[in-house]
């Protein structure tokens, strides 16, 4: 039995006459006929009464109808869910979030890929660090990484999105914080609030590197998440330097401000296993990188 017979059998049934079915199928009547006699001889069973006017299904007919439309609804269904997968329109990723693109980059890639990939199951994971989210790709929890560089692992991919640069969050009764810039060596005796350094944050050494530069060590307390962070400097226990995209996380009582003179940068890049191959991740890709540039056009 070939899947043309349920088709052939379908047509005969729903329109009760071979010469109508052979039309809607696109082929001669005296062909038709006989493909229909062959599936009754194969099942054993009469499916149909013939007469000259009509065609009737019989008991037999009526419930093999019933089951061959579920078949070929099934079979139709598995084409277009195939061809979907192959495009990159269904199926399931998980994405990474490093924590400052988790309050810009999230929602805005978020809504995209629900607005044109609806049938795309996200797995949506924010506040990672790079090496967590490494760790990630390696071991396939993660399927995509929006992370800072650098990372030094042959099996992953790397590919640079953006720059931006490092501004000061302060409480919003810093003296510093009424002036529209902020030089950094007027904070050296301030306390700070930084990313952990045990984890290996790039934000972390980027803020370090800028302090020394300006002539300081950091007195830091170390928390693990964006929010925390500027949470503890709405707080009042200390100012902070994060990259320029966690001004889209508003806290009551912080206040973000750009650092006087040249600003020290970090970078953001997606990351993905060597060689992967997923149509799914192609696609989240694609609009995360159109995502991106229409942010910087709206800036």
């Amino acid at each position: 039995m070939e899947l043309r017979h349920l088709r052939y059998f379908v047509a005969v049934a729903e329109e009760c006459h071979f010469g109508r079915a052979a039309e809607r199928l696109h082929i001669a009547q005296p062909p038709l006929s006989q493909q229909i006699r062959q599936l009754e001889a194969e099942l054993g069973v009469q499916l149909l009464t013939r007469s000259t006017r009509r065609v009737e299904l019989t008991p037999a007919g009526a419930r093999y109808l019933e089951r061959a439309r579920t078949i070929l609804a099934g079979v139709d269904a598995a084409g277009e869910e195939a061809a979907l997968v192959a495009d990159g329109r269904t199926g399931r990723v998980a994405i990474g979030f490093t924590g400052s693109a988790t309050y810009e980059l999230l929602p805005r890639l978020s809504r995209t890929l629900r607005l044109q990939l609806p049938n795309l199951e996200l797995d949506l994971r924010g506040e990672l660090l790079t090496p967590s989210q490494v760790t990630g790709l390696l071991d396939r929890t993660l399927d995509v990484g929006f992370l800072r560089p650098p990372v030094r692992v042959p099996e992953i991919d790397l590919h640079p999105l953006r720059r931006e640069p490092l501004v000061v969050v302060l409480p919003e009764s810093h003296p510093q914080a009424a002036q529209t810039q902020v030089r950094l060596t007027d904070l050296a005796e301030e306390p700070f609030i930084s990313y952990p350094s045990h984890h290996r944050s790039v934000v972390h050494d980027a803020v370090l590197d800028a302090c020394q530069a300006a002539g300081f060590t950091p007195r830091a307390t170390e928390v693990a998440e964006t929010s925390t962070l500027v949470s503890f400097v709405a707080a009042g226990l200390g100012v902070a330097l994060v990259p320029a995209s966690v001004q889209h996380l508003r806290i009551t009582g912080a206040e973000y401000r750009p650092l006087a003179g040249a600003s020290p940068m970090v970078e953001l890049a997606v990351a993905t296993r060597q060689g992967e191959t997923s149509p799914a991740v192609r696609r989240v890709l694609e609009l995360a990188r159109e995502v991106i540039d229409l942010a910087h056009q709206d800036v």
